[in-house]
């Protein structure tokens, strides 16, 4: 089966056909580093990570690239708010935001280009833009002229014949409603203050927009695969960088537009004005671990707005993860011999199938993560051998090299175990056991319950694990 992937640009599913053969680029909007980003921020950046895991999945050679905005209006506001440096503002969230990634296991992307370090290539970019008569000069600044580029509007599905008049605007943010000359060079004002570039374009900085065209071109080339970002950025700013780069370049700039939707926390919209904006370590905070936290907002479908709750939701993923978690911990207790079993085989073939199916259309997670829990529930355990549980193990591998989620929850379980403690304490309660000393192998199963350790006696041995809790 194909991969389908839905196409913003032309609003249907589409099949993935990569410009180079078995190469796939990405180009992802990061963060405007002027605070941390907040737990409804994190969708977008999981899901180009989903992506990717996917692509190599099946695979594919990645390249993956995602920009941080360390200049822009908001950043320049709270460095005169916080009294404080461009850099020094903007490198203390950078590197948070990058310890975050780790805590969800989000696998590093390729390149990580800074708008501050990349001024020369967006000064070529709107000189460019300029001798081809699609930008102009106004009071310093350089602005793009939408009228002269035929196909503005495309990803938007915005008409501007239905606009009497375009107007100027400077700002980086602006409604669908008032398409409008965009900023491509900002002319230094003195609440800039020291923030600034000397250029052939004058004294003054780069627009929001400008700048993902000019860092994705430089990395991915004039066109590439596959640019995402949350729905709020189909417009203006990546209607703005298709018309930038297109027009610069004459080329298509990207084929597959994929946008994901914001979700809704405890029923409402994040917003600083309802007072409900929560960052990912304050709900570290409330017990629950990066495992947890991950699956909770990757286990809907991309496209789908959802509603999450920090107790219902958390303790669903928590449950999900816990049984996935179990599962995989059964199946390597296994050691009976035997001839294979045609029906488990069999379920563990349709479950591949189903789960397989589920990520080529589109990505969808919710009936890939069906397909795992129903090859859990069909499978019937106590006669599985070595040799079936150890195929059905690699397939949780695959699987997981997707999801990210199982082998980084057992990480965090034993992450605090003391592992050898907790075998010296089952060998004394085995030994207890085997003098019918039950008093003693009784207390040792309660010390290590305290411990957060349970016990299940196996005619094999003595199995044991770690308990749920919100970890």
């Amino acid at each position: 089966m194909p991969i389908v992937l839905y196409n913003t640009l032309s609003r249907k599913k589409e099949t993935f056909l990569p410009l180079k053969e078995n190469q796939v680029s990405m180009y992802h909007c990061g963060p405007t580093v002027y605070d941390r980003p907040h737990i409804g921020n994190y969708r977008a950046f999981l899901f180009p990570d989903l992506l990717r895991r996917f692509f190599e999945y099946k695979g594919y050679q990645v390249k993956q690239v995602m920009n941080l905005t360390d200049v822009d209006d908001k950043i320049i506001q709270r460095t005169h708010e916080e009294n404080t440096t461009l850099q020094e503002l903007t490198q203390r969230y950078i590197q948070a935001f990058f310890e975050e990634l780790k805590l969800l296991n989000v696998q590093p992307a390729h390149h990580y280009p800074k708008a501050t370090e990349h001024i020369p290539q967006m000064v070529r970019l709107v000189e460019t833009l300029k001798k081809k008569g699609l930008a102009y000069e106004s009071n310093g600044s350089v602005y793009f002229s939408i009228k002269n580029f035929p196909h503005y509007g495309r990803l938007s599905h915005l008409d501007l014949r239905t606009t009497s008049e375009v107007s100027r605007i400077s700002q980086d943010e602006y409604s669908k409603e008032s398409p409008q000359d965009f900023a491509l060079w900002k002319a230094w004002t003195p609440k800039d203050k020291n923030i600034f570039w000397q250029t052939s374009l004058g004294k003054g900085r780069p627009g929001w927009h400008l700048e993902c065209s000019a860092m994705s071109m430089e990395y991915l080339g004039e066109s590439f695969d596959i640019h995402t970002g949350g729905i709020d950025l189909i417009f203006p700013h990546h209607e703005n960088e298709i018309a930038q780069s297109e027009g610069a370049s004459g080329k298509p700039f990207v084929k597959y537009w994929l946008h994901n939707e914001h979700f809704l926390l405890n029923g409402q919209k994040i917003s600083k004005s309802l007072g409900n904006v929560l960052t990912l370590p304050e709900l570290l905070e409330q017990g629950y671990n990066g495992a947890v936290i991950r699956y909770a907002l990757i286990c809907q479908h991309y496209r789908k707005r959802f509603n999450l709750d920090t107790t219902k939701s958390m303790q669903a993923a928590h449950s999900a993860l816990e049984k996935l978690v179990y599962f995989r911990q059964d199946l390597e207790s296994i050691q009976k011999k035997g001839e294979p079993h045609s029906e488990i085989l069999q379920i563990l073939h349709q479950s591949k199938d189903k789960f397989n199916q589920a990520l080529e259309d589109d990505l969808n997670l919710p009936v890939a993560l069906a397909a795992l829990f129903e090859l859990i529930k069909r499978l019937p355990l106590p006669q599985i051998n070595q040799q079936e549980a150890k195929a059905i193990l690699e397939f949780l591998t695959q699987a997981d090299q997707v999801l990210g989620v199982i082998d980084f929850h057992i990480q965090h379980l034993y992450s605090t175990v003391d592992k050898k403690r907790i075998e010296s304490l089952i060998h004394q309660r085995t030994e207890a056991r085997r003098q019918k000393d039950f008093d003693t192998a009784d207390r040792i199963r309660e010390q290590l319950l305290n411990l957060g350790v349970l016990v299940q006696d196996l005619p094999n041995g003595t199995k044991w694990r770690i308990k749920g809790g919100k970890t």
